[in-house]
């Protein structure tokens, strides 16, 4: 079994200092580094994936590794959704991990024996589709923590609700591993509370909350960085 040491992102997601994720609406370095100023402390990149909140098609690790080189130079916590039915070689999985990158995602039906054996920490994600036997699944595996992209594409960019946070406190409470929630729907600053109430681990910021441009990423990015706060989350759960 590989060994996925603890690193920056773990232990900030472990403590409950609740990490902002950020993953690229596209594959541009000034994207990267608006969310990095905004306050984002990881970011994550897509690789042989067709990304149906943008409509944007990433290529295989070859075809995109002149970016991920770029990336890496920025010296920050790195995840890859790594595909679909195509997922990267395990020799393709060495050279991200020789690039820097810690954790990898695919939604649980695309796991591939493979990618288990890679230095890459395993994030699995639950789909709206998926099931208890999924998620046990998942929780079996060594040292894997989850992704929880469990709304339906029909609800992407609608605001979160009350029945959005009682499932995340369900799956919290029935996983016992870390749970990142990816915004599929469009967390803004006052969810921020209620989803480190909920249990979760990190928020993953996408395109329906960032925007594709720079600057839409920073507006979107900081205040809920401001809410993610220590001071922020006491003040505003004690309102």
């Amino acid at each position: 079994m590989p060994f996925y040491p603890e690193t920056k992102l773990t232990v900030a997601m472990r403590d409950g200092d609740f990490p902002i994720i950020v993953s690229l609406a596209r594959h541009d370095l000034d994207l990267a580094k608006a969310a990095l100023g905004a306050g984002a402390v990881a970011l994550k990149v897509h690789l042989n994936a067709y990304h149906r909140a943008t409509g944007t098609t990433f290529g295989s690790y070859a075809e995109e590794r002149p970016f991920l080189e770029k990336l890496a130079m920025l010296g920050v916590p790195l995840l890859v959704m790594a595909g679909q039915e195509t997922v990267p070689t395990a020799q393709e999985m060495d050279r991200l991990a020789e690039l820097g990158f810690e954790a990898f995602n695919v939604y649980f039906d695309h796991l591939k024996p493979h990618l288990l054996q890679s230095q890459l920490r395993p994030v699995p994600a639950l789909g709206e589709m998926s099931t208890n036997e999924d998620l046990n699944a998942i929780i079996a595996i060594p040292g894997a923590m989850m992704e929880a992209s469990v709304a339906s594409f029909a609800d992407y960019g609608t605001p979160l609700g009350e029945a959005d946070f009682s499932r995340y406190r369900e799956i919290v409470a029935s996983a016992g591993i870390p749970v990142i929630a990816p915004s599929q729907k469009r967390f803004v600053a006052n969810d921020i509370p209620k989803l480190k109430a909920a249990g979760i681990a990190a928020p993953l910021l996408g395109v329906v909350v960032t925007g594709t441009t720079p600057q839409s990423m920073e507006a979107a990015v900081r205040p809920i960085a401001d809410a993610c706060s220590t001071k922020a989350i006491i003040w505003q759960t004690s309102q």
